[in-house]
């Protein structure tokens, strides 16, 4: 990926993406054996953080929509990049995870959000 054709405000934002995730594979192992609770307070944010992404990465497409049963969603990419950008900001650390996933734009997620918080209090 190059900063000078894709910008570098999107190549900053997927250079933190991969980071993360990365990370978070490297984590995986530490987490196998000894669990979550032993992590550091800032592992715990990166595993949350990399697990929403991986969600994120899940927007409806509409050539799947067969497949997903879930309606296909066209995002403009610099929606994308904002979505990703507040995730790795830790905008979102608040949510659920499980917010993330199958939506388009990050507005999707908080709306989600707030459905689920809604189903869990009633």
């Amino acid at each position: 990926m190059d900063p000078n054709i894709v910008g570098s405000e999107h190549y900053d934002v997927a250079r933190g993406v991969q980071k993360i995730l990365q990370d978070y594979k490297s984590l995986q192992d530490i987490i196998a054996i000894l669990g979550m609770d032993e992590l550091s307070e800032e592992d715990k944010l990166t595993v949350s953080r990399a697990r929403k992404i991986q969600r994120f990465l899940s927007q409806p497409f509409q050539v799947a929509e067969v497949f997903t049963g879930h309606m296909g969603k066209l995002v403009p990419l610099k929606e994308t990049i904002k979505g990703f950008q507040q995730i790795l900001a830790g905008e979102y650390d608040h949510l659920p995870e499980q917010a993330f996933y199958m939506v388009g734009p990050i507005e999707e997620a908080v709306a989600k959000a707030d459905k689920l918080a809604e189903e869990h209090s009633s």
